[in-house]
């Protein structure tokens, strides 16, 4: 795929930073009262140290990076701790790619576009999607996927692993998982009206991809989001794939909503006064 790297690297960067504007814009919350904030509390023995998320756009002429997040994030110290972790972790990958070169320089500069979007906002559940990718050569970049949830009453980040801590729970979700999928490839093969061969080639190399990608363990659901009803409780886990996981990279980002009802036998007993009923 051919590239011009000043009109990408432009693209990307406008792309990402105008798309978070309008958003913030959209969702600012309401003016200050004036009333005083509580302020931060650490645990005993220890200093917090917020850290303040801002939006990061820098260009040279071996690389570019163009970082977005939600103005709202910073109320939430240690969330915004861990997407800075995240961040800071992708912008090593991208650096170590770049100073590889010595003193030369890419053909085209190596990117990095990240966009963080808050998509839940409740007193008990706080949920960030960052999306993105980082070039570094190739035909494309590497799809950036990741997942963030945050418990605020409990100030403590929700994985996979503690949501659903046995193997039984997570056969469960691989099964219900898999079925969705397998058959979304048949009826997209389908609609395409191949040809009987590449029909079943389609199926067989994607169903492979789909059944390695969803094997049962935490690790290949660990991107997830609540889907919440009108009183804030989870009513569904929405767990997304990247590209490649369980397709080709033309699929792109795939999500599959596995519903209360399968998954709340399996909760940790912790968390199951969050779903609904």
């Amino acid at each position: 795929m051919s590239r011009n790297p000043a009109r990408q690297a432009g693209l990307v960067l406008l792309t990402v930073l105008a798309v978070a504007a309008c958003k913030r814009e959209a969702t600012a919350p309401p003016a200050a009262t004036g009333e005083p904030q509580p302020p931060v509390v650490a645990p005993a023995g220890t200093v917090a140290v917020p850290v303040d998320l801002k939006d990061v756009i820098e260009t040279t002429d071996r690389y570019v990076v163009g970082i977005s997040y939600p103005s709202t994030v910073n109320r939430y110290p240690g969330l915004a701790k861990a997407l800075s972790a995240y961040t800071e972790a992708e912008r090593a990958e991208l650096m170590e790619a770049v100073e590889a070169f010595g003193n030369d320089k890419p053909s085209a500069p190596y990117e990095l576009s990240l966009a963080f979007e808050q998509v839940v906002d409740t007193p008990q559940i706080v949920a960030v999607a960052a999306d993105g990718s980082r070039y570094t050569g190739g035909a494309h970049g590497q799809p950036l996927i990741a997942r963030f949830v945050w418990l605020p009453q409990q100030d403590a980040r929700l994985t996979a692993d503690a949501l659903i801590p046995d193997v039984k729970g997570w056969q469960a979700v691989s099964d219900y998982v898999r079925e969705q999928l397998h058959t979304a490839v048949v009826t997209r093969a389908d609609e395409d009206e191949l040809a009987p061969v590449d029909r079943a080639a389609l199926i067989k190399s994607t169903f492979r991809m789909i059944d390695e990608g969803t094997e049962p363990e935490a690790d290949n659901f660990s991107e997830f989001v609540p889907v919440l009803d009108a009183a804030g409780r989870i009513t569904a886990l929405r767990f997304v794939f990247a590209p490649y996981q369980v397709g080709p990279y033309a699929d792109g980002t795939q999500t599959v909503d596995v519903p209360t009802a399968l998954v709340l036998p399996h909760v940790a007993a912790e968390y199951a006064a969050l779903f609904a009923r």
